[in-house]
């Protein structure tokens, strides 16, 4: 009994008479009123670390038009699908941050499908929105999705990405872009509905309706298949923004069987249809999708359609040397690493742009020129005592005469 009454707390030192409760540990006691402090100070502290995690991704808001005016220096042309991704990403990103009113007015999410050629600068233009807002920014491919139960990747394994990103901050992954590439080889191979099992096709299509539209998802920390004894994490979709991209090949047929293209008489205007006829995309609709293979439900969660113009001569040889990383510099910037002073005469950028034409290659076929005529002076001038390199035009066709690009054949 004596021991008894020399009971105290260890923490605040008060007796076994002067409290209601005592809880006994190993060595220790501890109170009621040490309990209840000791819960105010961990929810203080875990309220400090959420708020240090959140700051790493505080959103930079910006109007559409600074929006624009920060892309146009890292990607040349495109104007129209510039203007149209930074409405809806602003629109998104206010949709967010705005206080809920009392009127029952939602406004919906803005997801994007954008529609262009090879090379013409879909995935550039969603990585520089992403740079901009400072927000968690993944990029997937839809080639690897599966209908869930087949080899594959399930489509939840996206927004494991976007967790990996944001080191598994939840609140800023709900709020983050993810980037859906390669959209249109999820098309079903008809405009009519599969017979037979549609696995990486119409499947994966299905798979995505409830993801864009917005809901709780259990996403799989690690990636990979979902099993029952793996812990989830759940995820709420509603405010994260999905943008879409494709080439679409072939889809221009689908456009020009519907706007006619091939009108005849005496008032037709033959400049104004060979315009139409070499910029088909400018005419995109959601209905072409549908026909190219994308399901109706998938299209109603992909509001904003914008498309890409295909790159002209004019927007290639700017592309060369006007945007903040264009090419010429990066590769002066190599080259001044040996100590080399490069200089590349006007004659020899308009021969990259017609080689790129040629080739059909985008904006990604310049880098594949500038490799092919700069390779054996990157490889024989590091450690040597020349300083200053002037590539000229006869240099350039030489280099590119020899190389196995020139074999390169377009029908």
């Amino acid at each position: 009994m004596a021991k008894q009454t020399n009971l105290h707390c260890s923490f605040c030192g008060r007796s076994r008479d002067e409290v209601k409760i005592l809880i006994a540990g190993q060595e220790g006691h501890i109170c009621e009123n040490c309990v209840e402090h000791a819960q105010e100070i961990i929810v203080q502290e875990l309220q400090q670390r959420t708020e240090t995690q959140t700051t790493q991704y505080k959103f930079n808001i910006r109007k559409p038009v600074e929006i624009k005016e920060f892309i146009d220096q890292y990607v040349i042309g495109q104007d129209d699908a510039k203007k149209i991704l930074s409405v809806a990403v602003y629109n998104h990103y206010k949709r967010i941050t705005q206080k809920q009113s009392n009127d029952e007015v939602e406004i919906d999410k803005s997801n994007i499908i954008m529609v262009g050629e090879t090379g013409t600068g879909k995935t550039l233009l969603a990585k520089t929105i992403a740079r901009l807002l400072n927000v968690p920014f993944a990029i997937v491919d839809a080639t690897v999705f599966t209908e869930a139960g087949y080899v594959g990747e399930d489509v939840e394994s996206m927004l494991t990405r976007l967790l990996q990103v944001c080191n598994y901050d939840v609140a800023a992954a709900e709020k983050g872009i993810v980037y859906i590439d390669e959209l249109d080889k999820i098309a079903r191979k008809g405009d009519n509905p599969s017979i037979t099992r549609d696995v990486s096709g119409e499947g994966v299509q299905q798979g995505l309706l409830k993801m864009l539209e917005g809901t709780e998802v259990l996403v799989p920390p690690q990636g990979g298949r979902k099993h029952p004894e793996q812990k989830m994490i759940k995820l709420n979709t509603s405010n994260i923004l999905f943008i879409c991209g494709g080439a679409f090949d072939g889809i221009d047929k689908v456009i020009a069987r519907r706007i006619n293209t091939n009108a005849i008489g005496f008032n037709v205007n033959k400049i104004e249809q060979e315009a139409q006829r070499t910029n088909l995309l400018q005419f995109v609709t959601a209905q072409d999708l549908k026909s190219f293979g994308l399901i109706p439900e998938l299209l109603g969660r992909l509001p904003v359609v914008t498309h890409l113009d295909p790159l002209d001569a004019k927007t290639l040889r700017a592309i060369l040397t006007q945007p903040k990383n264009s090419l010429i510099k990066q590769f002066t910037r190599l080259f001044s690493y040996e100590g080399i002073d490069i200089t590349i005469d006007d004659a020899v950028l308009d021969f990259m742009v017609e080689k790129a034409l040629e080739y059909k290659l985008g904006a990604r076929g310049l880098r594949t020129i500038c490799e092919s005529i700069l390779t054996d002076a990157m490889y024989e001038l590091p450690g040597t005592d020349v300083k200053k390199l002037d590539v000229t035009l006869e240099y350039a066709m030489e280099k590119i005469g020899n190389s196995k690009l020139n074999m390169l054949k377009v029908a």
